[in-house]
């Protein structure tokens, strides 16, 4: 269907701004979306500390559906990240403690509610844990209640089982379970909270499918799926993911920064695509930003900059961002507001290697990455470049008190001894 034939204010932004892959049901799910019936939810695995930008799509889906009218749910894994998801992963994820799950779990909380707002109401976003139900659930009682529903056939047709199998890479029974756990969550969730949707990466499709088919075989009620392309750069790098590491939204883990300068540093053919995806701005003034021409689109990346990080870390952090880029990439000049990296002062008199420092600093991946960079003249201290990245840094090097360290063009940070 296209946004024009659908009804419903949520699946007609949801179209628009380019979060759908596949939907089931795609008429009753606009009529459920039109009378404000939706209660949906997507579950989240405790397997970091934070989540990255690569699962910011998912959250903001959340965000739609609240701005529509409807009810989201947030599902933290305490249960399901003691099986791990296998879906897109060529191996095993490495099994974690409870405790580890747990203090998981408390990171991750915070930032959910910078885009949801939590409460009683009719339409506030809740948040459980699936923990509290997957838990109690006896093996012999699941196996009778809900082992009966599925067909190994169907489950070996899946893709995440199917490449699996077909590379000759294992999969345990502990991975093959974590579908059936999945479908129990939206069942589960209905009988709870009247949940009738959920929705996820395209790569989830069989597994949400699964719950759809599990509600309307055992309580003979409505559920829908609603699935989101799998996020790529034009270039076709994953979303969330760069040389240095993750980009992680916890700002302990990411400050707010680098964060303003990964979007800031947006390909220019998807400044309209993650305008339309992760900011608020209506529909006609990114249409207006993504037709800038030339170097015109620097402002539309800015923006993006700008609102991405005041919905995450809020205005301040935003335009402090804003102000330290300007600084360093337009003025030349040294701000405080730039991201500041402290080394022991001993450390720093006896010298440490530049390779190392940029590593530690989070300016490159691996030292071997920053000895690459420096060859090629993109690795400068006090903004000279330096091709000897095995040369000393020391004390003779601070202005200010302080040493400028910069990794191509626009990865900046100040190192300051302690």
């Amino acid at each position: 269907m296209s946004d024009a034939a659908f009804k419903s204010e949520f699946l007609q932004a949801m179209q628009a701004r380019g979060y759908i892959h596949s939907i089931s049901h795609p008429v009753e799910l606009d009529e459920a979306a039109a009378a404000r019936k939706l209660v949906g939810y997507i579950g989240f695995d405790a397997t970091a500390a934070s989540l990255h930008v690569g699962s910011l799509i998912q959250v903001m889906m959340l965000r739609r559906l609240q701005q529509a009218g409807g009810k989201p749910i947030v599902v933290m894994g305490g249960g399901t990240t003691k099986v791990g998801d296998p879906s897109d992963k060529d191996t095993q994820r490495p099994l974690l403690t409870t405790e580890q799950i747990q203090a998981n779990i408390a990171s991750l909380k915070t930032v959910f509610a910078k885009f949801l707002t939590f409460g009683d109401g009719p339409t506030d976003a809740v948040m459980v844990d699936n923990a509290d139900w997957l838990d109690a659930l006896g093996y012999v009682e699941f196996l009778r209640e809900f082992g009966v529903h599925f067909t190994i056939n169907r489950m070996l047709a899946f893709d995440s089982v199917k490449l699996r199998l077909d590379r000759e890479q294992p999969l345990t029974f502990l991975e093959f379970n974590y579908m059936l756990m999945q479908a129990v969550d939206f069942l589960e969730l209905e009988r709870r909270h009247g949940c009738n949707l959920q929705m996820g990466g395209s790569d989830q499709w069989g597994n949400i499918l699964n719950g759809v088919e599990l509600i309307r075989r055992v309580d003979q009620k409505p559920a829908f799926a609603l699935t989101t392309p799998l996020l790529a750069t034009a270039s076709g790098a994953k979303m969330g993911k760069t040389v240095a590491g993750a980009v992680w939204l916890n700002a302990d883990m990411r400050s707010p920064y680098d964060y303003w300068q990964f979007w800031r540093n947006t390909e220019d053919a998807d400044v309209g695509r993650f305008l339309r995806l992760f900011t608020d701005l209506p529909l006609d003034e990114i249409a207006r930003l993504e037709s800038l021409p030339g170097a015109e689109i620097n402002a539309a990346k800015k923006r993006l900059a700008d609102e991405t990080t005041r919905m995450l870390h809020g205005a301040d952090a935003a335009e402090t961002a804003a102000r330290a880029a300007e600084a360093a990439f337009e003025q030349g000049r040294l701000s405080d507001d730039l991201p500041t990296v402290e080394v022991k002062a001993a450390d720093l008199e006896a010298g440490i290697v530049l390779a190392a420092l940029a590593h530690d600093a989070g300016l490159t991946g691996s030292r071997g990455e920053a000895r690459r960079l420096a060859q090629g003249g993109g690795l400068r201290v006090n903004d000279k470049a330096e091709t000897d990245a095995n040369r000393a840094v020391t004390t003779a090097d601070l202005v200010e008190g302080v040493i400028k360290l910069a990794a191509g063009k626009k990865k900046i940070v100040l190192v300051r001894p302690v």
